[in-house]
């Protein structure tokens, strides 16, 4: 096999690319995190129920990626990101256009199987293409877009649904992503190490039951399912504790307050580095300690200590998202690691969809202390689950083992 190597102009293009793919789907994905509120209020529905504007997506997006996974198998994986971004931007476009909060879930149900396409491909892509000495680092690229992503769509809504409505919000969103997603198309090396497989059956029954028996595997499928139901159910529901006494901060305000997410791409890049060469299930549970200590700094009712809770929130976070990830690819045999990273993503948004919705019942019921209780039950069972891990083979990847 020929792997993209480190430094090569090849290589350059693939962070770029990964890094434009990511902003586009987590842009699109969370950009109607803030906005949560004004649509409680204006369609005069409960939190939980605005919520749906994200969980409908993840949900669904989860679901389709087991799907996606079968056909880039037999279709290859560039052409299947390129189309996902693509629909993607556009069905963003065709929803600022809505008035109505049926017909915007709808284009976000839409949007989550458009969506599917490149989370569900793009682990895989990289695992094949790049050099194995180098995953994590890529990886963390492909993550900490994860951050900048979800930093850019959350602001540009708020900024512009401040300065006009969030109709233009969505609408300028979708515009900036189609640029995107035209560069992605531009800019990502074709797969050199890609073999088409028929769509089969029992590919597909051989590839699931692969990752559904090992016990790895299922481990970190369970990190994934609570680590982001811990991180979409803070960055839901944040924005009411800060719109409210003390804090009464404007929507433009707190969109800006997103910007200190963008540690979570430092992050990933860091671990990302330090998962190639020391033991992942310590660098989960390090990830971990500083979650839960940021989800308690934002109980204490200073603003500054609040944002520093957020930083250390989001750096934690995408430290065990980008361990736990690209695991996933180091421990699932070659001809089925598109099916156990599509497994990881699986339950990685489930735990979006029914944990962050979630949330707004413990709101609802306990006010945000009991948000922050919720998140970090979940965290503390991530905690347990790595500390289960410890001492596995997998655990760390020496240069010795690593093959070229």
């Amino acid at each position: 096999m020929v792997h993209i190597a480190t430094g090569s102009p090849a290589y350059r293009k693939t962070l770029l690319s990964m890094l434009l793919g990511s902003i586009v789907t987590f842009a699109i994905l969370y950009s109607p995190q803030t906005l949560i509120g004004p649509f409680a209020e204006q369609f005069h529905i409960s939190p939980s129920s605005a919520s749906l504007v994200i969980s409908v997506s993840t949900l669904t997006l989860a679901v389709c990626m087991v799907f996606i996974s079968v056909l880039s198998n037999a279709w290859g994986r560039k052409s299947i990101m390129v189309v996902s971004l693509f629909m993607t931007s556009v069905l963003a476009i065709v929803s600022s256009f809505s008035h109505n909060f049926h017909l915007l879930l709808v284009l976000r149900f839409l949007e989550g199987i458009s969506l599917s396409g490149f989370p569900a491909i793009a682990m895989t892509y990289l695992n094949e293409e790049i050099a194995p000495g180098s995953i994590g680092k890529v990886m963390g690229a492909y993550v900490g877009g994860n951050a900048i992503g979800g930093f850019a769509g959350r602001v540009i809504v708020s900024l512009l649904s401040d300065l006009f409505n969030w109709h233009i919000g969505l609408l300028a969103l979708g515009l900036f992503s189609l640029g995107c997603s035209v560069a992605f198309w531009i800019l990502l090396p074709k797969s050199q190490n890609f073999r088409p497989v028929s769509i089969s059956f029992g590919h597909w029954i051989e590839g699931f039951r692969s990752g559904l028996t090992n016990r790895k595997l299922l481990t970190l499928y369970a990190v994934a399912f609570l680590l982001l139901g811990g991180y979409v159910t803070l960055f839901n529901y944040i924005a009411y504790p800060l719109s409210r006494p003390p804090y009464g901060l404007s929507q433009s305000v707190i969109g800006c307050l997103f910007v200190f997410q963008l540690v979570g791409s430092w992050s990933s890049f860091f671990f990302g580095r330090l998962a190639d060469r020391h033991s992942r299930p310590a660098l989960i549970g390090l990830g971990v300690a500083m979650s839960i200590a940021g989800a308690a700094l934002t109980l204490l009712g200073e603003l500054w200590l609040t944002i520093a809770g957020i930083i250390l929130f989001a750096f934690g976070f995408f430290a065990g998202h980008t361990v736990a990830s690209g695991w996933v690819g180091k421990i699932a045999p070659a001809p089925h690691k598109a099916y156990a990273s599509s497994l990881y993503l699986l339950f990685y948004y489930l735990g979006s969809s029914l944990l962050g919705t979630t949330g707004g019942s413990f709101l609802s019921a306990y006010e945000w202390p009991g948000v922050v209780g919720l998140i970090c039950g979940l965290l503390a069972l991530v905690a347990v689950l790595a500390a289960a891990l410890a001492g596995g083979r997998s655990a760390r990847i020496h240069p010795s083992q690593q093959k070229v």
